[in-house]
């Protein structure tokens, strides 16, 4: 099995080691192409308006001037494209991907061109309990319940189309609650949070971050389930139409 490994912190992120750590529990042909730097927030974006440079950091290891989107797209079309990938993992992200950061995370869309190009596709990502850790991150749920929460998904039948979103919860792998298959939540929109100061020629910046939500004891969600300490698998599609509403908006314009 061919794996393509991909990320949005960067091809020197510590969650990459431990990626790669986690494939080689499945296969020993594996293939690196990430951002050379962290591009967290990214999204599916793409780098249009400017050239893209494919640098190599050894045997089979690759990093591109660009965005998680740019990095696959340039593992098919260039890097893998006389032995495509049978498997494409992005991550092993420093911080959580639950309910809408699906739609902001590189990480997510990684996965999300992989299953566009009909690959099998999984975006795994670690939660951090504190608010700012930076390189103290620990990945010990994902280290240990990386192959575990893998294999299952990987024996089962795929719809067309569709990736997986995988979250660790953040404690200790022995305090890992299992493994709950969720759907992807909600949270309130309101969460950002603006830290506002003043540089030294006296003009306003801000740097954003993002609030906790409260916790709800209904496990209905990623969002309440990795709460409880469990390791959440969410399955996604890339088809956005909110297929209840045609009939009701073709009405409209009958």
């Amino acid at each position: 099995m061919r794996i393509l490994l991909t990320n949005d912190d960067g091809i020197h992120a510590h969650g990459l080691k431990v990626l790669e750590a986690i494939a080689r529990t499945l296969s020993d042909d594996i293939t690196v192409v990430a951002p050379i730097e962290e591009q967290s927030g990214k999204g599916r974006s793409l780098t249009l308006t400017e050239p893209v440079r494919l640098r190599n950091f050894g045997e089979k290891r690759w990093a591109v001037t660009g965005t998680p989107t740019d990095a696959v797209m340039f593992a098919l079309a260039e890097v893998m494209k006389d032995a495509k990938p049978d498997l494409i993992l992005s991550g092993v992200n420093r911080g959580a991907n639950l309910g809408e950061d699906v739609s902001y995370s590189g990480t997510v869309a990684a996965a999300m061109e992989g299953a566009l190009a009909g690959i099998r596709s999984i975006a795994l990502s670690q939660r951090y309990a504190l608010s700012a850790p930076g390189e103290r991150v620990s990945f010990d749920a994902a280290e240990q319940w990386g192959e575990r929460t893998l294999r299952p998904v990987l024996d089962m039948d795929w719809a067309p189309r569709t990736l997986v979103n995988i979250n660790f919860p953040p404690v200790p792998a022995a305090d890992v609650a299992g493994i709950k298959v969720v759907a992807q939540g909600l949270r309130d929109y309101g969460r950002l949070r603006l830290d506002k100061r003043t540089d030294p020629r006296g003009f306003d910046y801000f740097w954003m971050g993002l609030g906790r939500v409260p916790f709800s004891p209904v496990i209905d969600t990623d969002l309440e389930a990795i709460e409880a300490g469990y390791v959440t698998v969410t399955p996604l599609h890339l088809d956005l139409t909110h297929r209840e509403s045609l009939d009701r908006m073709a009405a409209a314009y009958a």
